[in-house]
């Protein structure tokens, strides 16, 4: 099943653990496997993307996925949401009420990012909000393993989301608060005296020897988050 994956253009990362880079806006979706159930983190950009990423997923592994971690509210990680029928999705506290208030903004950003309008609206108007909110840390039981939701934030967000994946190495989904492929993007809604803290959560979580996916680029290293932490301290003059 391993070589399977890495054949269908995925990138394993551990045993039953696998991520995409997307195209068009890179950003990560990831895949948990479990013996009762299919964690998937992020969903791609639209809804054709997340019913592509669900007929992948069902077509390599034989079930269809269960559940979703959404790490952050923007367009590129959320708006393949409802592709996923039957689902439960899980994000930070507030994400609910921040996908119902700017819905509108969420599809203009979109399409400001190169989303056809036609599907940056249907995937709007289709949006799930999440139906299981994380305060602080909420384990996952998906059959044999144990998967940690931790909300990390605030810092690239005010809702970002970590997924811990225990094992040999142990892996960390990061969103958009690790970024490789280019400079951490700091939009309006970012919090950027928040962030630097954000990430020493994260190496907490995680520790010296896990892999820490990145919402955008190649998987990194602790050192690598650690000298990112730093730079946006130094950006921002955040001390400490």
């Amino acid at each position: 099943m391993e070589t399977c994956w890495e054949e269908a253009g995925w990138e394993r990362l551990a045993p039953g653990v696998a991520r995409r880079r997307m195209p068009e806006w890179d950003e990560t979706v990831g895949v948990v496997v479990g013996r009762t159930a299919i964690l998937v983190v992020d969903t791609g950009a639209t809804l054709r993307a997340g019913a592509e990423l669900r007929s992948g997923i069902t077509r390599l592994t034989g079930r269809r996925p269960t559940r979703i971690a959404l790490t952050h509210p923007h367009f590129d990680h959320v708006l393949g949401s409802a592709a996923f029928a039957g689902c439960e999705v899980y994000g930070a506290t507030g994400l609910d009420g921040l996908l119902r208030r700017e819905r509108e903004t969420l599809r203009e950003d979109a399409i400001r990012h190169g989303v056809d309008r036609d599907a940056a609206t249907e995937a709007v108007d289709h949006l799930v909000s999440p139906h299981h909110l994380v305060c602080g840390e909420l384990s996952l039981d998906l059959g044999g393993r144990t998967v940690l939701l931790a909300n990390v934030g605030p810092g690239h967000t005010a809702h970002d989301l970590a997924v811990l994946v225990p094992g040999r190495p142990e892996v960390v989904f990061c969103g958009d608060l690790v970024e490789e492929s280019g400079t951490p993007q700091a939009g309006p809604d970012a919090i950027p005296g928040h962030w630097p803290a954000a990430l020493d959560r994260l190496l907490a979580l995680g520790g010296a020897d896990a892999r820490y996916v990145p919402g955008h680029g190649s998987v990194v290293d602790a050192a690598f988050v650690r000298a990112q932490r730093d730079e946006l301290a130094a950006r921002f003059g955040v001390s400490g």
